[in-house]
């Protein structure tokens, strides 16, 4: 698995698909979601389309730089947060989800690649928006998947959603692995496979099982933001992808994106909930490769 410094002190594990001479697709993954919830062969179908596919983990994740020495106490930034003591609340958490965006941005550069067609999926959504609002040259297309502005009126979960997103996992394998069943809840209501959601949960518990990491995602998260005012500015051609199914970030986050953003594309699908079932591949590659095939 290559891996490359992106920033002093920071290294980023990616993987790359198809010709390095095709277009270049970054696939930016969700809250605390490896390289490897972009299925290989979702990665490989996309590229047989004429695309230079690449996945990546993001920081505190995967195989990429993990900040153990910043432990965050989840329950008392929640505190922080709930009483308006935002000082507080930003001195636990040791990066920022714009932080999180420029490690997509610097891999990128250490790659050779000065533009690229970015992808990104539930809070990596959030960092390709992130990405094109910050440096739209280097953006040449963004694809939104699942994902919302930041305003908490928009693509609110449902309280079954909530309470497994915000609930304590087993931290023993076999534990881990049955547990992610709960994922059923936001998933596609036809499609939905428990068999796969164990067998990912077992690829990510084995290749680098991170609990800590995802707290500190979560602080950058509840402390992102709302992006609606830049969002209205963006001049980057956007496509917003969301699931109907959808009852972790609902569907509103979707539309709500594809409202601010002048020009956008939304694309609703039928049958998709927070997640993407290999049945629904074909469409979602269509989608990305008309995209993606316009700039």
């Amino acid at each position: 698995m290559p891996i490359v410094e992106v920033s002093p002190g920071m290294s980023i594990a990616y993987e790359a698909f198809g010709d390095p001479a095709d277009p270049p697709v970054l696939l930016v993954s969700g809250f605390g979601a490896q390289l490897i919830a972009w299925h290989e062969d979702f990665c490989r179908a996309l590229a047989g389309r004429g695309r230079h596919v690449i996945r990546y983990d993001n920081r505190d994740c995967g195989l990429s730089t993990k900040f153990d020495d910043h432990p965050v106490d989840t329950g008392r930034l929640i505190a922080a947060v709930e009483s308006g003591d935002v000082p507080a609340a930003l001195a636990m958490v040791p990066y920022t989800l714009q932080d999180m965006a420029d490690d997509g941005l610097g891999l990128l550069a250490a790659l050779g690649i000065e533009r690229a067609h970015v992808v990104g999926s539930s809070m990596g959504g959030v960092l390709a928006q992130l990405m094109a609002i910050a440096r739209p040259d280097r953006v040449l297309t963004l694809t939104s998947m699942m994902s919302t502005t930041g305003e908490p009126e928009y693509g609110r979960s449902s309280p079954e959603a909530q309470a497994v997103i915000s609930g304590p996992k087993p931290s023993d394998r076999e534990g881990y692995v049955a547990a992610a069943e709960r994922d059923l809840v936001w998933a596609s209501r036809r499609y939905g496979d428990p068999a796969a959601l164990r067998e990912l949960a077992a690829r990510s518990y084995d290749r680098a099982y991170c609990p800590a990491g995802v707290g500190r995602q979560l602080g950058a998260m509840i402390l992102s933001g709302s992006r609606a005012s830049a969002l209205r500015e963006l001049r980057v051609p956007t496509l917003v992808i969301h699931g109907l199914d959808d009852t972790l970030i609902a569907p509103s986050g979707g539309e709500r994106t594809a409202d601010l953003v002048p020009g956008a594309e939304l694309l609703l699908v039928p049958d998709m909930g927070h997640d993407r079932p290999r049945e629904l591949w074909p469409a979602l590659n269509d989608a990305i490769e008309a995209h993606t095939g316009r700039v």
